[in-house]
């Protein structure tokens, strides 16, 4: 087997770096806990705990290099010194990851201080896949097919005339594949495409680092502040933090519904757009356009990041039917880079729980515009529907 491990402290998502640089800031003592949901309940070969954990005790080996840290604070003007020099004397810790398999069952969960832990989540998720492939002999597309499927759909992309950045570090194939992808993506000068969510391969191929706060971010801030003053409190403390910069808010952890109910004008002036990634993307769309409108916001200085399961026919839906009416620029994740003639991985991990002053520990839970697709303790789940007044 092909040793399967991450090359760079950045082979991450950017939203990642940018909520460990507040989390810094704003709760450096929270204690959290992760945990990995095989949504589409795929099964792990024999061994497949003994490879990840090997892969998992590689990363502590990671760090951050001088040229690193200069491309940061190049092109993150709005992350400060300071966060850099702490994240170039961060090193990844094994011991917070807890790895356990029975059968084809796969157990992974992460627990520790929240500032140090928040960056397992997307590379867990990244070798899982890759070593999914790896150990059941799965034969991927050769490389040509990659690039040129990638190619097309970029053509594809421009002739519809829309923005788009890859998003697809969690699901992707392997870490070739993604390089495939980018090298494909940054080929042509006159390309729509604007960036990546992977750091790594954005400084690689020099594209801009896109992506601001997850749900984890609005999850944290509810067990923290209760469910009422989870959006408010999560956006003020957005703003606190970056003063404007990564302007894009996340919409949907309490629905989007909810959530409109707390993004007043002061957060729709400030904020530059939402991002939409659940539920019907052109109700969405709708409901955004009205929003603004409604606070004597012209929606065409504002847009939405559409990041929901995208593939091209969603995309020119969406463009078609959002054209001339707000701005609009889409995400594209398992799409980009898990479409290699295999099934790509339907796995997920977790914030699942944030621990109290007193040591109990607060369950977390999400509730997405995906009617009755809410996860976390189905007790909380109930409990922040009634406070929040939602109903099924």
């Amino acid at each position: 087997m092909k040793d399967v491990r991450l090359n760079s402290i950045l082979d991450n998502d950017f939203y990642k770096i940018t909520m460990q640089n507040a989390v810094v800031k704003l709760f450096p003592g929270s204690i959290v806990k992760y945990e990995f949901i095989n949504r589409g309940k795929h099964h792990f070969p024999d061994g497949f705990d003994a490879a990840l954990r090997e892969a998992v005790n590689k990363m502590a080996e990671l760090k951050l290099t001088k040229d690193e840290k200069k491309f940061m604070a190049r092109t993150c003007p709005y992350i400060d010194l300071p966060y850099l020099d702490f994240l170039e004397g961060y090193h990844y810790d094994p011991s917070e990851v807890k790895i356990h398999q029975e059968g084809g069952d796969l157990s992974v969960t992460v627990e520790g201080l929240w500032y140090r832990t928040i960056l397992w989540e997307v590379p867990l998720l990244a070798l899982i896949s890759e070593l999914h492939y790896e150990m059941n002999h799965m034969e991927r597309d050769s490389n040509e097919v990659v690039m040129s499927k990638t190619i097309e759909k970029a053509d594809s992309l421009g002739r519809l005339g829309v923005t788009f950045a890859e998003f697809g570090t969690r699901r992707r194939h392997s870490y070739k594949v993604q390089n495939l992808v980018m090298e494909a993506l940054t080929q042509k000068k006159e390309s729509t495409f604007i960036g990546s969510s992977n750091v790594h391969f954005a400084m690689k191929y020099g594209v801009k680092p896109i992506g601001t706060h997850a749900h984890e971010w609005f999850m944290f801030h509810a067990a923290e502040y209760g469910f009422k003053m989870a959006n408010e409190m999560a956006l003020e403390h957005w703003v606190d933090v970056y003063r404007g910069d990564l302007g894009v808010a996340l919409s949907d952890t309490y629905t989007t519904d909810v959530f409109f109910q707390q993004f007043d004008k002061k957060f729709a002036k400030l904020f530059d757009g939402v991002r939409h990634d659940s539920g019907d993307a052109l109700e969405f769309a709708d409901k955004t356009i009205a929003h603004y409108q409604r606070n004597g916001i012209n929606p065409m200085f504002k847009y939405i990041i559409f990041s929901d399961a995208l593939n091209l026919e969603k995309v020119e839906e969406i463009t078609n039917y959002c054209r001339g009416k707000i701005g609009i620029s889409f995400g594209i994740g398992t799409n980009l880079t898990n479409d290699v003639g295999l099934k790509p991985m339907n796995i997920v991990m977790k914030l699942i729980g944030v621990q109290a002053p007193n040591k109990e520990w607060i369950p977390t839970v999400k509730l997405s515009d995906e009617h009755g697709k809410y996860t976390g303790d189905p007790k909380m789940i109930e409990l922040a529907k009634e406070f929040l007044r939602i109903k099924d």
